[in-house]
């Protein structure tokens, strides 16, 4: 099978089914982390017309103004920041439409990543995600709820259960603080560690849809 895994620079995804046997190639902006040859760098909407040549597309598009959790920077006092027109406003727009460009590409089976996806975002795509996982159910010790758009593909099924710490009677993964923070400090490549695909939600990927 030829998979087409966009908007990834770990190879995480794509060496989980190269491995497999399967023809995978990953496509981003930038240079794969492992050099490896079987990376296109470009802007994926540049590979999409050429669909026919793809049996599935697994695609992880920036999360940045998409994600739930910077809704609140759309806004101040209640009020739209600068208007619509706004820069953050404009980015989101763009990061929207992309989303739902990709989504909505002919290729036969397609997932598309993101975490838990504000409303603004979720109107101009026009659809919620098919699922949400956990990284927790799929062998990490991490905790970060994340949505599956999923077309030709079936939904996923749990791996491998890690158990949680227990802070004042509240669950906690290794990649929280006992406040429920991320442990993540604010760094340049801080964005670009959180969006690395978990080994063990690459590695169910493959095996489940390969």
């Amino acid at each position: 099978m030829r998979v087409l895994i966009g908007c990834e620079r770990s190879g995480v995804v794509r060496e989980a089914f190269r491995k497999r046997g399967h023809d995978a190639w990953s496509c981003d902006l930038v240079p794969a982390e492992d050099k490896s040859r079987y990376h296109i760098q470009g802007d994926l909407r540049t590979v999409l017309p050429m669909s026919n040549m793809w049996d599935m597309m697994i695609a992880f598009p920036d999360c940045t103004y998409l994600c739930n959790s910077g809704a609140l920077r759309l806004y101040t006092g209640g009020k739209k920041i600068n208007g619509p027109d706004s820069k953050r406003w404009e980015q989101m727009y763009k990061a929207a439409y992309f989303f739902k460009e990709i989504l909505n590409t002919p290729i036969p089976k397609v997932c598309v990543e993101n975490p838990i996806m504000h409303g603004y975002a979720r109107e101009i795509i026009g659809a919620r995600p098919t699922q949400t996982i956990q990284p927790y159910n799929f062998g990490a010790d991490a905790s970060k709820r994340t949505g599956l758009w999923l077309r030709g593909l079936p939904e996923w099924v749990n791996t491998a259960y890690v158990e949680p710490r227990m802070v004042d009677g509240k669950p906690r993964w290794a990649n929280q603080t006992d406040g429920g923070w991320n442990k993540l400090a604010p760094s340049p490549t801080r964005g670009i560690e959180r969006a690395r695909t978990y080994q063990g939600i690459a590695e169910a990927m493959a095996e489940q849809w390969g």
